[in-house]
């Protein structure tokens, strides 16, 4: 029977929550703006609560977004009032329905998947009301809409998705004719998809998606060819189809049927297919935990990360057709920086390795090996990126050692591939893919191939065909020399990790938080470890090389990027900067040349992100001067912009470029809103930078951000953290997962700091409504990180019957250091009814001191106040006539 203490906790209207969650700040800004819309309307007329609604969003910017927000929760919430709550909502909304908008995409994004059943349905509903109302902007949502419905899922949820978006497309057909960029997206995302509804039930709404793109494809088949290449692969997995045959037919023999403009496959073939498209098949979800395991992750800890991913996304049958979604962003969407790929973090070929060893289907299989290819059979060095080719070839050459049969089976497929794909185009495939092998051999990707094409373990027919097709790469290798990317790391991972049999794609302990998992591992084992960070190892200084980039940047820009790379002093590099800055920001700056630019700045910045940003000695002279580095200037100059300025966005995509090839940016940007009196107030801009990354959540963009600076500069932690709980509280304060790290590596004058800024008023590391969560979280931290949050907890002024609940959750053996600091600080409190209820509460058991020292400290202090406590308890759990109880 459950304790009569544990009530159940009164759930939202709008997001789903366990007992043990936080209230989330979201709901609670939007339930509060709904209160003021209802306070402004009760016992009105219609008319009269119109009348007092526009007279309050009169007021000024903050009532007119409480009352539109109020609104737009009503009618996510109530289905009966939605009607008339969007109808004011468009009479009293001033601001083209921005506010609403912006709420949409957030809730999208962050909180799609945690929605009750009726504001999941009301949400698509008020989209397409947003839609038919021609609002600017509303194709945005449509296309955050559409990345939400996921590939290889045909439960009940993810269908009702697909299908109502689809009718909105469908009845909407006009409005999405308008934007180019909509129809690329939704024609991609329908291809992709009709190959997972091909069962008999599923016919209808396969029949649906069908009509809807071969409609695109017909009437606007120039927006559908920004696409790329991958337009023909997706078109290639559903050309049996046919309707879609006679698609595919004229695509390879009637170009023109399709537009005059079209001069046949090969135009397509040769255009690389851009990031968006192949992002947009990933949930935000999916795409954030790929990115945490290709940036945080360390080599040979992967396995319990894969098993979870493997656990809630790859474990059905139909998710098979999901790999190939998986392996097209990862070569295409996931191009880490050069600090990244030297470093022990997890490698792409390793996680595409595990997703191809784990594949069950042979269409599956095949698919998968096709996508990791797919960027070689045309590969042009001008145009394409080595990123893209690096991971097939770097996958065969690791898994020789551990999977032979990985290796052999995938240049099998790119010996075959070669005659088979198109025969027509046979010649082009062929250049193509020597062109990889080529560049791969031009950028040291690796030494030599000739290891890997003429190795005994290969068979000898697959052998003599590699020499066939490709004799100029299986001469005998040249004496050894230096290798870049990926190999640099995986290399000196060879000895220690290769040679363990399995352990090429999966090893040991770490896992990601599963929501819909509670895991109790209390009192099984023993806690972990103590950390002892390793010394770091003296850099070898190497001159930054960006031959792999500077010839994607148009010649204005090369020309900056190499006089930047030339000069030495500081003052002429923020000079050049400061030109590349303005470039940029120019009306005709070309945003494709975006990725290439970020490669060269972060490969010319490298020296910035090394040893301490934080000066020894900490005056307003000191930190002036420490945010007066070249990479500033970009922080500089969004500072000083408004966020409607049109370049202001242009700044923020750069510098969420330069944050995939730098994860370091992050919390470099925090140490430069918090030190330089030139962004004073502006530490808010770090939320619409979070927004622009390729992460697009501020809390996943915080953490990560945070992470990277414990384990790079403890100092620098301490320095910034006040300003990341007063500025960011919604995102610190709902879980400890930031208290955590900051507790792991302090030490205990930095504890002492911490503590100060406390009493202070300075720093607020807790507040009521979470604060019994995280200290019930920390229960299985290390016994320091325990002290120091009890400590940091103790400083604060929380009245200590809010976390008295813990004591339920104490066991004596398992908890000592929580129940020594509440002991300590229960003997300094006159008893409550509710404290000793909990104490008296507690399990017994003879070696248990707790309950007998409090209860005879208490005793000997409050003897009346204890009696009186002790005997309303006893009365409350007596059942006996009231005459007796005496």
């Amino acid at each position: 029977m459950e304790p009569a203490a544990a009530k159940a906790k009164p759930q939202g209207r709008l997001l789903l929550s366990t007992q043990l969650d936080a209230k989330d700040e979201l709901e609670e800004k939007l339930e509060r703006c709904v209160g003021i819309v209802q306070g402004l309307t009760n016992g009105l007329s219609e008319r009269e609560a119109n009348d007092a609604l526009t007279a309050n969003v009169c007021k000024g910017q903050q009532q007119h977004e409480e009352v539109c927000l109020g609104l737009f929760t009503l009618s996510l919430t109530d289905a009966a009032q939605a009607q008339r709550c969007y109808r004011d909502l468009t009479l009293l909304n001033r601001d083209g329905m921005n506010v609403i908008l912006v709420k949409i995409n957030q809730i999208l994004m962050e909180k799609f998947l945690k929605l009750h059943d009726v504001p999941r349905t009301q949400l698509v509903w008020l989209v397409r009301e947003l839609v038919k109302s021609g609002v600017i902007g509303a194709d945005g949502v449509v296309m955050t809409l559409l990345k939400q419905i996921a590939g290889g899922d045909i439960s009940t949820k993810n269908l009702w998705l697909a299908e109502n978006v689809l009718d909105i497309l469908l009845d909407q057909k006009e409005w999405v004719l308008k934007s180019g960029m909509l129809i690329a997206m939704s024609v991609y995302t329908y291809l992709r998809l009709i190959v997972d509804h091909g069962t008999p039930n599923l016919l209808i709404l396969r029949q649906k998606e069908v009509d809807y793109c071969i409609s695109m494809l017909r009437e606007k088949f120039m927006d559908c060819l920004i696409i790329g290449r991958d337009l023909v692969r997706l078109l290639q997995n559903v050309a049996r189809i046919p309707e879609m045959d006679l698609v595919w037919k004229d695509l390879l023999h009637n170009p023109v049927a399709l537009s005059p403009q079209f001069t046949g496959l090969l135009q397509l073939l040769t255009a690389r297919t851009s990031r968006k498209f192949l992002a947009c098949r990933l949930t935000p979800d999916m795409e954030t935990k790929l990115l945490f395991m290709t940036s945080r992750v360390r080599f040979g800890q992967q396995k319990r990360y894969q098993d979870w991913f493997q656990r809630q996304y790859l474990s059905t049958a139909e998710s098979q057709s999901l790999r190939c979604d998986l392996i097209r962003y990862i070569c295409g969407v996931v191009h880490p920086s050069n600090e990244v790929l030297s470093s022990d973090i997890l490698p792409r070929w390793a996680i595409i390795g595990w997703l191809l060893t784990t594949c069950t289907s042979n269409v599956a299989a095949s698919n998968a090996k096709l996508a990791l290819f797919y960027d070689w059979l045309f590969f042009n060095p001008e145009k394409d990126s080595i990123m893209n080719i690096e991971p097939a070839i770097l996958v065969m050459h690791h898994s020789m050692k551990p999977h032979p049969a990985i290796t052999a089976t995938l240049l099998d497929f790119m010996c075959r591939i070669i005659p088979h794909f198109f025969p027509p185009l046979e010649t082009q495939v062929r250049q193509g893919v020597f062109n990889s092998l080529t560049f791969i051999m031009e950028k040291r990707v690796l030494a030599h191939l000739a290891p890997l094409f003429d190795n005994p373990k290969l068979d000898r027919e697959l052998r003599s065909m590699l020499r066939e097709r490709f004799p100029e790469f299986c001469s005998s290798p040249s004496p050894p020399t230096e290798v870049k990317m990926e190999e640099a790391s995986s290399l000196e991972m060879d000895n220690h990790v290769l040679d363990k049999e399995e352990a090429c794609y999966d090893s040991t302990e770490a896992a990601f938080s599963d929501d819909e998992e509670e895991v109790n591992n209390k009192g099984e084992g023993k806690k972990r470890e103590f950390r002892f960070h390793p010394i770091k190892e003296a850099v070898i200084e190497e001159p930054a090389d960006i031959t792999p980039w500077i010839d994607q940047l148009d010649d204005t820009m090369k020309e900056k990027v190499l006089q930047l790379q030339k000069s030495s002093d500081t003052d002429t590099q923020c000079e050049v900067m400061q030109e590349i800055v303005d470039l940029i920001l120019e009306e005709d700056f070309d945003t494709e040349q975006m990725s290439g630019l970020a490669s060269c700045l972060s490969e010319l910045f490298k020296d910035h992100f090394r040893g301490d940003v934080l000066p020894e000695e900490i005056t307003e002279e000191s930190l002036e001067e420490s945010v007066c580095k070249p990479v500033c200037l970009v922080f500089r100059n969004l500072v000083t912009m408004q966020e409607d300025n049109s370049g202001f966005s242009v700044l923020l995509d750069m510098l969420a470029e330069l944050y995939q090839k730098q994860p370091k940016i992050g919390y470099h940007l925090l140490y430069y809103l918090k030190a330089s009196k030139a962004a004073n107030g502006k530490m808010m801009l770090y939320e619409s930078f979070a927004q622009a990354t390729a992460l697009g959540d501020l809390h996943t963009c915080l953490m990560m951000d945070m992470k990277a600076c414990q384990e790079d500069d403890v100092r620098l932690l301490c320095y910034l953290t006040p300003s990341i709980y007063s500025e960011f509280p919604d995102e610190t304060l709902r879980s400890g997962e930031l208290l955590n790290m900051i507790v792991a590596v302090i030490d205990s004058t930095q504890l002492q700091e911490l503590m100060c800024h406390v009493m202070m008023g300075t720093l607020v590391m807790f507040r009521k409504d979470s604060v019994l969560n995280i200290l019930i979280q920390s229960l299985d931290w290390e016994t320091f990180e325990q002290y120091s949050t009890w400590q940091l907890f103790l400083a604060h002024s929380i009245p200590l019957e809010t976390i008295i609940p813990i004591l339920q959750h104490l066991k004596y053996k398992e908890h000592p250091e929580a129940l020594s600091c509440l002991l300590l600080q229960l003997r300094r409190e006159k008893p409550s009814e509710e404290m000793v209820k909990m104490v008296l509460s507690r399990p017994c058991h003879p070696e248990d001191q707790f309950t007998t020292s409090i209860l005879r400290h208490w005793a000997s202090k409050y003897d009346d106040t204890l009696s009186e406590h002790i005997k309303a308890q006893l009365i409350k759990n007596n059942n006996q006539p009231r005459k007796r109880q005496r």
